[in-house]
Protein backbone atom coordinates (compact mmCIF):
# COMPACT_ATOMS: atom_id res chain seq x y z
CA UNK A 1 0.00 0.00 0.00
CA UNK A 2 1.77 3.05 -1.37
CA UNK A 3 -0.86 5.55 -0.31
CA UNK A 4 -2.13 5.60 3.12
CA UNK A 5 -5.45 7.96 3.23
CA UNK A 6 -8.70 8.58 4.77
CA UNK A 7 -10.74 7.13 2.04
CA UNK A 8 -8.25 3.84 2.52
CA UNK A 9 -8.89 3.80 6.22
CA UNK A 10 -13.23 4.30 5.20
CA UNK A 11 -12.95 1.36 2.74
CA UNK A 12 -10.92 -0.93 5.59
CA UNK A 13 -13.27 -0.16 8.05
CA UNK A 14 -16.45 -0.54 5.80
CA UNK A 15 -15.06 -3.71 4.74
CA UNK A 16 -14.34 -4.73 8.34
CA UNK A 17 -17.92 -3.69 9.47
CA UNK A 18 -20.02 -3.77 6.45
CA UNK A 19 -21.56 -0.22 5.48
CA UNK A 20 -24.37 -0.33 7.15
CA UNK A 21 -22.91 -0.96 10.67
CA UNK A 22 -20.11 1.04 10.10
CA UNK A 23 -21.88 4.23 9.38
CA UNK A 24 -24.14 3.70 11.85
CA UNK A 25 -21.34 3.06 14.54
CA UNK A 26 -20.31 6.58 13.48
CA UNK A 27 -23.56 8.10 13.23
CA UNK A 28 -24.29 6.65 16.76
CA UNK A 29 -20.80 8.23 18.10
CA UNK A 30 -21.30 11.68 17.06
CA UNK A 31 -24.76 11.34 18.71
CA UNK A 32 -23.13 10.52 22.02
CA UNK A 33 -20.43 13.31 21.30
CA UNK A 34 -23.13 15.83 20.43
CA UNK A 35 -25.55 14.77 23.69
CA UNK A 36 -22.42 15.21 25.50
CA UNK A 37 -20.92 18.60 24.52
CA UNK A 38 -25.07 19.41 25.30
CA UNK A 39 -25.06 18.35 28.65
CA UNK A 40 -21.56 20.20 29.17
CA UNK A 41 -22.91 23.37 28.19
CA UNK A 42 -25.87 22.90 29.66
CA UNK A 43 -24.63 22.11 33.20
CA UNK A 44 -21.31 24.36 32.79
CA UNK A 45 -18.95 22.17 34.04
CA UNK A 46 -18.47 18.43 35.05
CA UNK A 47 -20.13 16.77 38.10
CA UNK A 48 -16.98 14.73 40.02
CA UNK A 49 -19.31 12.27 40.88
CA UNK A 50 -20.96 11.47 37.31
CA UNK A 51 -16.98 11.75 36.14
CA UNK A 52 -16.06 8.63 38.85
CA UNK A 53 -18.75 6.19 37.93
CA UNK A 54 -18.10 7.31 34.06
CA UNK A 55 -14.51 5.89 34.98
CA UNK A 56 -15.14 3.03 37.07
CA UNK A 57 -17.41 1.90 34.24
CA UNK A 58 -14.64 2.33 31.55
CA UNK A 59 -13.37 -1.31 31.50
CA UNK A 60 -16.39 -2.37 30.69
CA UNK A 61 -16.49 -0.47 28.26
CA UNK A 62 -12.75 -1.86 26.61
CA UNK A 63 -13.50 -5.26 26.96
CA UNK A 64 -16.89 -4.70 25.04
CA UNK A 65 -15.21 -3.17 22.26
CA UNK A 66 -12.41 -6.10 21.97
CA UNK A 67 -15.42 -8.08 22.13
CA UNK A 68 -17.23 -6.68 19.38
CA UNK A 69 -13.96 -6.30 17.11
CA UNK A 70 -12.98 -9.72 17.62
CA UNK A 71 -16.92 -11.33 16.89
CA UNK A 72 -17.33 -8.61 13.73
CA UNK A 73 -13.94 -10.01 12.08
CA UNK A 74 -14.26 -13.47 13.00
CA UNK A 75 -11.66 -13.66 15.07
CA UNK A 76 -9.87 -14.65 18.39
CA UNK A 77 -7.13 -13.63 20.56
CA UNK A 78 -5.10 -17.14 19.62
CA UNK A 79 -5.18 -14.84 16.07
CA UNK A 80 -2.88 -12.14 16.98
CA UNK A 81 0.03 -12.41 14.60
CA UNK A 82 2.71 -9.91 16.18
CA UNK A 83 3.45 -6.79 18.34
CA UNK A 84 1.11 -4.16 15.81
CA UNK A 85 -1.98 -6.43 16.36
CA UNK A 86 -1.47 -6.08 20.29
CA UNK A 87 -1.30 -2.31 19.74
CA UNK A 88 -4.22 -2.18 17.94
CA UNK A 89 -6.26 -4.34 20.31
CA UNK A 90 -5.37 -2.53 22.96
CA UNK A 91 -5.93 1.04 20.85
CA UNK A 92 -9.53 -0.94 20.29
CA UNK A 93 -9.43 -1.37 24.24
CA UNK A 94 -8.58 2.61 24.77
CA UNK A 95 -10.85 3.97 22.61
CA UNK A 96 -14.11 1.35 23.93
CA UNK A 97 -13.15 2.41 27.12
CA UNK A 98 -13.48 6.40 26.80
CA UNK A 99 -16.30 5.81 24.45
CA UNK A 100 -18.28 4.25 26.98
CA UNK A 101 -17.39 6.56 29.72
CA UNK A 102 -18.74 9.07 27.96
CA UNK A 103 -22.06 7.98 27.32
CA UNK A 104 -22.12 6.78 30.82
CA UNK A 105 -21.87 10.75 32.04
CA UNK A 106 -24.11 11.30 29.19
CA UNK A 107 -26.66 8.83 30.45
CA UNK A 108 -26.47 9.95 33.84
CA UNK A 109 -26.97 13.97 33.20
CA UNK A 110 -29.75 13.36 31.08
CA UNK A 111 -31.51 10.79 33.48
CA UNK A 112 -30.23 13.39 36.66
CA UNK A 113 -31.20 16.65 35.03
CA UNK A 114 -29.08 19.88 35.68
CA UNK A 115 -27.63 20.22 39.20
CA UNK A 116 -29.01 21.74 42.17
CA UNK A 117 -27.09 24.21 42.66
CA UNK A 118 -27.47 25.89 38.90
Amino acid sequence: MEEFSLMTILAVFEEMFGRGLFWAMVALAVAITLAWVYVLVRDRSLSMRKFLLAQLSMPVGGVAAVWFVLVMTNSSLRDLGGPIDGIVLLGVFAAGAVGFAILVYVVQSLLRGRPADS
